[in-house]
């Protein structure tokens, strides 16, 4: 029962109104056993016991006073310091002033105090946990508002689930044409035999994580990762439903409940990371391939025109450059129609592309001209490549349903630096442009290089 609005004032109210009853009840008490009642009943007696009982009463309280106030004084300043230090971080983010070490209470009581104490120091560790995850949900967060590269993004991801986990090995996979593709791996030997097997097949045809526990007296020989783990789990990244890739992680632990927790929360907000990536990539792709011959554009391929021909200054490789143009394009459509004209168009830039050496790049410069650039290349290396594409024209017979077309090319190149003259990307451009017309006045369906 409650009398004021303090406890220790009702403890004392009670304990002194406690000690008074004894001391009224004393003398009667007395009596019975055997104290005469002209002692037991008089004045002085009577006031002593009363004294004696308020004395009491003072006494308890004080050191109720002492004991139990020191305990709840030391749980009120803890309290007040994790108040403090969650204050403080909350501006700063910074953790190490609310841990366990710094905010728990010594606990050296086995009674409502000591409960209270425990109670207390558990609250601080759920706090603390609960802070470290929000910390880490913050910091993931950041990581992916700020990336739109699918490899950059999966990187940095891995490396965000080894910080706040036990993982010590993972892979990120997002699909791509119907099939898995390796965006980040690491601590993986073989991340490609990962990406192919059961456990990640069933991830992406169910939707749901796969746990692969391995027992402590099985050892993995290190084949496919660079230490035994004790778990993997498989967690297929989804947005809206949709699987969009697979997060493999591996510990030589198991990961509590806490870093599964953290583990969720982190696959949701990676699902909308790497569906924005992939549109980006999508949306970046679309913007850089011409949509009819499926090669770079025009704006795509001299961007890159420009990086290969500072990068061939920079650090004085060789760089060429072809330049062709399909020889009386123009007899092709008025006599086939644009049908048959785009198909040549089409079958021509495949034939390109498989004349060309693998990192040589292609794009159409407009109509039907179309520009390779060839790093390293040297005079000798664009010669023959420009043979060998005019040569495969040549012979090729382009077939449309019923229509059959031969078409030839004319070719122009450049080298650098054999063209001294060519001091930027535009004045090597230039050249083999000049050359490709060379090669059309002198009768069209051969290879001119610039001198």
């Amino acid at each position: 029962m409650r009398i004021t609005r303090k406890v220790f004032h009702d403890l004392a109210i009670w304990m002194v109104g406690f000690g008074l009853s004894i001391g009224i009840v004393f003398p009667f008490f007395v009596i019975l056993l055997g104290v005469p009642s002209n002692i037991a009943l008089n004045k002085v007696f009577f006031a002593a016991c009363l004294g004696a009982g308020a004395l009491a009463g003072i006494i308890n309280y004080g050191l109720a006073r002492w004991v139990v106030g020191l305990r709840l004084r030391l749980l009120a300043s803890s309290m007040s310091q994790v108040e403090q230090n969650l204050k403080k971080m909350t501006y700063s983010g910074d953790l190490s002033e609310c841990t366990p070490e710094n905010c728990m209470i010594y606990v050296d009581s086995e009674d409502e105090i000591g409960e209270s104490a425990l109670a207390f120091n558990r609250l601080v560790e759920t706090l603390s946990k609960s802070m470290k995850t929000q910390a880490a949900v913050r910091s993931f967060s950041e990581m992916l508002t700020s990336q739109l590269e699918i490899e950059t993004l999966a990187e940095k991801a891995l490396l965000q689930f080894f910080e706040h986990t036990d993982a010590a090995s993972g892979l990120v996979l997002y699909e791509s044409g119907g099939k898995l593709e390796i965006a980040a791996s690491h601590g993986l030997k073989s991340p490609e035999l990962v990406a192919v097997s059961d456990h990640v097949r069933i991830a992406v045809r169910t939707g749901q994580r796969q746990v692969v526990s391995i027992p402590d007296d099985v050892r993995i020989d290190g084949v496919i990762m660079d230490f035994s783990p004790r778990e993997i789990v498989v967690l297929p990244v989804k947005n809206k439903g949709v699987p969009l890739g697979v997060v493999v992680l591996a510990t030589g632990k198991t990961f509590d409940s806490d870093q599964q927790a953290r583990i969720d929360i982190f696959m949701q907000g990676l699902g909308l990371a790497l569906n924005n990536a992939m549109a980006h990539d999508h949306l970046r792709r679309l913007a850089a391939i011409d949509p009819l011959t499926s090669i770079y554009n025009r704006r795509f391929g001299l961007g890159r025109l420009k990086e290969e021909f500072g990068r061939a200054t920079r650090t004085g490789s060789l760089l060429g450059i072809i330049i062709f143009d399909i020889d009386h394009f123009k007899v092709v459509n008025d006599t086939y129609g644009h049908l048959v004209g785009d198909w040549v168009l089409k079958s021509i830039c495949a034939l390109a592309r498989s004349s060309l050496r693998e990192g040589d790049v292609l794009f159409r410069y407009g109509g039907e001209e179309f520009v390779a650039v060839l790093p390293a290349a040297s005079s000798e290396d664009l010669r023959i490549i420009a043979e060998r594409l005019r040569k495969g024209i040549e012979d090729n017979i382009f077939s449309k349903g019923i229509t059959t077309v031969r078409v030839t090319v004319s070719i122009g190149g450049a080298a650098y630096p054999n063209q001294s003259n060519a001091g930027n990307e535009d004045l090597l451009l230039q050249l083999a442009d000049e050359a490709l017309y060379k090669a059309k006045e002198s009768g069209r369906n051969r290879v001119i290089l610039a001198h």
